[in-house]
């Protein structure tokens, strides 16, 4: 009998000790970015830096690097995307845009 509660309590002390492991890899949204750096500006002048971003593609978020854009017209500028949280729980991302 005492065996049988020694094997009960190992069970679960090593179940409790899964959950815990799996708890902090659970993530709602992308993963962190990776490390990025911003290159030279290539060619004449007047390219913006557009950052990196994740972006999902059917079962899984793909890096989109960061690269050097010319603004649609003189003078605007690049507003990053963000994630804020949804109305139904979980989180929406908005995507970048030129302003």
């Amino acid at each position: 009998m005492k065996r049988l509660l020694a094997l009960g309590i190992f069970g679960l002390t090593l179940a409790a000790g899964v959950a815990e492991a799996r708890g902090p890899y659970a993530r709602y949204g992308p993963p962190p970015p990776p490390p990025e750096m911003m290159m030279m500006r290539p060619g004449p002048p007047g390219r913006v830096w557009v950052p990196g971003h994740h972006q999902w593609r059917g079962n899984r978020y793909r890096w989109v690097r960061g690269r050097w854009m010319r603004p649609p017209r003189a003078q605007m500028m690049w507003a990053p995307g963000y994630w804020a949280p949804a109305p139904r729980g979980g989180y929406m991302y908005f995507n970048g845009y030129w302003r």
